[in-house]
């Protein structure tokens, strides 16, 4: 490397390096408190479009035709790295320049993006340790994405370079309406010496000493002890690693390190930008590795969002409608970080990376573009334009086809939706409020990633899915027709009459006093199965089982039971009884606490299933199963909601209403007609009465 563009670099990542310990202990919520969203716009539409891919003459044409189908921005450059510094130092900007010029022209706005998932070669030729190393410590290589090490300390100089480069360019340019920072960041378990390196760091400066460490990892077990920082590893479990406290810690330092890579990037560009452009990152639906949480110097997270999964269910049209629950979960999950989200990449019709790649159901696209608007969203970007002619995506379907003109099944569908949300927009109420029996059912998901990765990595049964065992209570809230979001332990409880904890395995003291003044002070909460059995370090309590929520539930946890996979447990409630065969907390009251459901089959027939008792002003659930279906936990959700006083509504499966900006949108996943209750007085503005399978119906 030249020498002079060492020091240059070098002195940017200095530069970033100060201007992010000025901006430490600044707050995630601090950040976004500016409208970067009106809300009389209800919702706002773009797509990306990659004008790299496409010979320069067509630019003008297809930017026309983006804005004449109603989109109103598009999305450059996450993947152009080499095209905007082709040679190590020299950037060029010309192109990208015209690219955003002729966005402008057709009065379309701009979100450009970084491109950190895809080195240029020159970089990759001249420093290949920038890669990182996968579970057998082999190190990745030019030709892919999302494959370097955001541990190592060149590439993140390298980023820092190019970034500070870029939004000096365009950090005041009044068309650029906000930056996406990298692309579906997944915070990899890295292998790599760089992150070898991050680790012992890391891992010092938690513990200080290393005898610290050994006590908190239960290092004592089959001699695992480490007498120096320096022989500690990346915790590998294909490789023999077995430590579920090592293996937290190094779940905990990948989200960690994966946070300081976007912040990084955004803290450069908030030192440029004249603080009306906003900036985010597009993580994924159901991201279980990164986590929006920790990246502290976002304006706010996005998500992307490909709802078809090919399933197992009986529903005959769920692999052309898609699986709702991840999209509900993107909205509960990522709006409450920061009060904003939106869909960075929702699906436009067939993909190309499934096992299975169905067509979508006719009218899905248009449910989905409702769906993300109507839970949450301000914004909706589809991927992509064109459907690409060559590369590994050439089966992913546009908004048009191949000829480069002709809109798609999904196109059309995204024409249809702006059409209909421009005349929605005039109906806009700004003195509009959420409904008083909304209101009242607001409800919290108590939601970590922490205990996800410690769950999933200790399932103790091949059935254990901690993302679905929490979905079926999220399904269940929604189905009420509560409002729900999904909350850290740092927000406040008692906005929410509901507090909901899934398989909150990890506590402390601290938190079990806050969910018990919760209760005192008149909420309703609900734990479940697998909550509390371990301490931060993931070590279980040298007690009862799970005993710092003994006293909190009014009971013991006896044992739990598991399940053969050919075997069915039951459980009866109000004379209904219902399978399950994932989880079964075996629980006995105290004198005081009732029990709603017991076991009604296996050796411990006749003991509880569920407790549930009054505390103060408010009431304690303990639920002890994972059922089947689902439907079990529903029941229990709306007996907790009725015994509170608070109205509920009855949707079936697949069916979800939302209040959202003074108007009702229902949405239809089920392969069945769904006849709608629409109060007296109130307007139907989209759809019919009569929901069809994915269709839509707007009323106010």
């Amino acid at each position: 490397m030249n020498e002079s563009l060492q020091r240059m670099r070098f002195r940017n990542y200095l530069v970033w390096m100060a201007f992010m310990l000025i901006l430490a202990g600044g707050s995630l919520k601090s950040l976004a408190q500016k409208p970067f969203f009106k809300p009389s716009d209800l919702i706002v539409t773009g797509v990306y479009y990659y004008p790299e891919h496409w010979d320069s003459t067509q630019w003008d044409r297809d930017l026309g035709n983006i804005a004449a189908m109603g989109f109103e921005f598009v999305h450059y450059a996450e993947f152009a790295w080499v095209m905007v510094e082709p040679q190590e130092g020299k950037f060029t900007f010309a192109w990208l320049d015209k690219a955003v010029d002729l966005a402008a022209k057709h009065g379309l706005k701009v979100i450009m993006c970084t491109p950190t998932p895809t080195p240029p070669a020159w970089l990759a030729t001249a420093h290949p340790e920038i890669f990182l190393w996968d579970e057998n410590f082999v190190s990745q290589m030019h030709g892919a994405r999302q494959n370097v090490s955001v541990c190592n300390e060149l590439y993140r100089r390298y980023t820092a370079a190019y970034v500070n480069a870029l939004a000096e360019h365009y950090g005041h340019d009044g068309r650029i309406m906000g930056w996406q920072v990298d692309n579906e960041p997944y915070a990899p378990e890295d292998f790599s010496p760089a992150a070898d390196q991050k680790f012992r760091a890391w891992l010092k400066n938690k513990y200080q000493t290393i005898d610290n460490l050994n006590l908190h990892w239960g290092a004592a077990f089959w001699g695992m002890n480490y007498n120096d920082f320096e022989q500690v590893r990346c915790f590998n479990p294909s490789h023999g690693g077995s430590s579920p406290h090592a293996y937290l810690d190094f779940k905990r330092f990948s989200a960690d390190m994966q946070a300081e890579f976007l912040n990084l990037q955004a803290d450069i560009i908030r030192k440029h930008s004249d603080g009306k452009q906003w900036i985010t990152t597009n993580y994924t639906g159901s991201q279980k590795g990164a986590d929006a949480r920790r990246s502290t110097s976002l304006d706010f997270p996005s998500y992307t969002m490909y709802p078809i999964r090919v399933n197992n269910s009986n529903d005959p049209l769920s692999f052309r409608l898609g699986d709702p629950k991840f999209m509900n979960y993107a909205n509960a999950f990522y709006r409450p970080v920061n009060g904003v989200t939106g869909v960075m990449e929702l699906q436009p019709g067939q993909v190309n990376w499934g096992e299975i790649n169905p067509q979508p159901q006719p009218g899905a696209v248009r449910m989905w573009l409702y769906h993300a608007w109507a839970a949450g969203s301000d914004f909706a970007c589809t991927y992509r334009y064109r459907q690409p002619l060559y590369g590994s995506e050439q089966y992913h379907a546009g908004i048009v086809g191949t000829d480069g003109v002709t809109p798609s099944q999904g196109g059309l569908e995204y024409s249809q939706f702006m059409k209909e949300i421009i005349a929605l927009r005039k109906l806009y109420d700004s003195n509009s409020h959420l409904p008083t029996d909304l209101q009242h059912r607001k409800t919290a998901i108590l939601w970590n990633h922490e205990n996800w990765w410690d769950l999933d990595f200790q399932k103790q049964t091949s059935q254990w899915n901690t993302f679905n065992h929490m979905s079926k209570y999220l399904d269940a809230a929604l189905s009420c027709g509560a409002p729900v979001d999904m909350i850290g332990e740092k927000d406040n409880f008692s906005a929410y009459k509901m507090l909901i904890a899934p398989a909150y395995q990890l506590v402390d003291s601290m938190l079990v006093d806050r969910l018990a003044d919760y209760v005192q002070q008149g909420g309703n909460l609900v734990l479940t199965c697998r909550t509390a059995q371990k301490n931060r370090d993931g070590q279980l309590w040298q007690g009862p089982w799970a005993y710092p929520i003994l006293k909190l539930i009014g009971a013991k946890i006896d044992f739990f039971d598991l399940m053969m996979p050919e075997t069915k447990g039951t459980v009866k409630m109000n004379g209904k009884m219902y399978p399950w065969n994932n989880w079964g907390d075996v629980l006995s009251p105290d004198a005081g606490t009732s029990s709603p459901a017991v076991y009604a089959n296996q050796f411990y027939a006749g003991k509880s299933a569920v407790v549930s008792r009054k505390l103060g002003k408010g009431t304690v659930t303990y639920v002890g199963i994972d059922s089947e279906d689902g439907l079990f936990e529903k029941d229990v959700l709306k007996s907790v909601y009725q015994k509170a006083g608070i109205s509920t509504d009855n949707l079936p499966k697949g069916i979800y209403v939302f209040w959202r900006q003074g108007f009702n949108v229902a949405v239809n996943y089920s392969s069945a007609d769904y006849t709608l209750t629409i109060p007296a007085g109130a307007h139907l503005l989209v759809g019919e009465k009569i929901l069809k399978p994915a269709s839509v119906a707007v009323w106010k």
